[in-house]
């Protein structure tokens, strides 16, 4: 009970070091701030928006109507109302974001940290087959995947995941392999404790931080990628409102209506900014030198 009481200490003192760290950082600050607004704007946009006549329902005597009182954004050729779109289209940028790494990053793990771990024939089996889908640049692999199983949110998701695995696997790899080889690895073996139970219990947690930090800068370049392929149309179909989509749809126009591909254009760039602060403030608070 004791030994329980004084890890859990252990690990709210070394969150409390990490967040004292990560708040020195005023850019990486003001990324967390923004990154928490666009998150909570689209967890709520259900509760002030109606999908059905805000986000989706046409009315031709609204169309391209510049940005006022009425409509914020202005609204598009259909009449749809562009700040409605916008926010919703969060929801489905930010999820495509959250859940690619998430898949990512657990496949990538487990590939990387059994292959870290045992070595060998085990390592270079694993390696040899993510070096494989590195060996094709991921935006690529992404189009020639999605143009295979057609557009649409669960193959762009599913082409998203795949290629984000090897990344996390070859960083969690080199993570492993330098921590394998530490005495409480040894201890834990001594003590008889199984395989699976080193990787996940005491290897695992403390290769966190490079995780974490690749996994903030992979949802940007996810965002961005997923935005290119509805952007030539292998990704998210209408009529879902969706960033890249929505510039696509305003090219035609950009000459005389701007504004149809400015919001849609800035939401990604906040987007992207907002993770890859969040992703830098990360990495300079788990770096031992960094540290004053």
């Amino acid at each position: 009970m004791a030994e329980i009481q004084r890890k859990k200490v252990k690990k709210r003192s070394q969150l409390k070091a990490l967040w004292f760290q990560y708040k020195k950082n005023k850019l990486a600050m003001f990324g967390l701030i923004l990154m928490s607004l666009m998150i909570l704007t689209a967890v709520c946009a259900g509760f002030f928006l109606d999908y059905d006549t805000q986000v989706i329902g046409q009315s031709i005597r609204s169309r391209l109507q510049w940005p006022s009182a009425a409509h914020w954004f202005g609204t598009d050729q259909y009449g749809r109302d562009l700040f409605a779109r916008v926010i919703w289209g969060s929801r489905i940028s930010l999820f495509v974001g959250f859940f690619t790494v998430g898949i990512a990053m657990t496949l990538g793990s487990l590939i990387g940290a059994f292959a870290g771990y045992y070595g060998g024939r085990v390592d270079n089996i694993l390696m040899r087959i993510m070096d494989v889908f590195l060996a094709m640049p991921g935006t690529i692999m992404a189009v020639a995947i999605v143009g295979a199983l057609g557009p649409g949110i669960i193959n762009v998701l599913m082409a998203m995941s795949i290629c984000r695995i090897p990344q996390f696997a070859r960083i969690v790899r080199s993570a492993i392999i330098s921590i394998r080889g530490q005495e409480f690895v040894e201890a834990a073996r001594c003590c008889g404790s199984r395989d699976l139970r080193i990787i996940f219990r005491h290897i695992l947690p403390n290769a966190v931080g490079p995780i974490v930090v690749q996994a903030t800068i992979g949802m940007a370049t996810t965002i961005l990628g997923v935005a290119g392929l509805s952007f030539i149309g292998l990704g998210i179909e209408a009529p879902l409102p969706e960033w890249g989509s929505m510039l696509s749809e305003a090219k035609s126009q950009m000459m005389y209506q701007p504004y149809l591909m400015f919001f849609p254009g800035i939401a990604i760039v906040l987007a992207v900014l907002a993770l890859n602060l969040i992703g830098d403030g990360l990495r300079d608070a788990l770096d031992p030198r960094m540290k004053t």
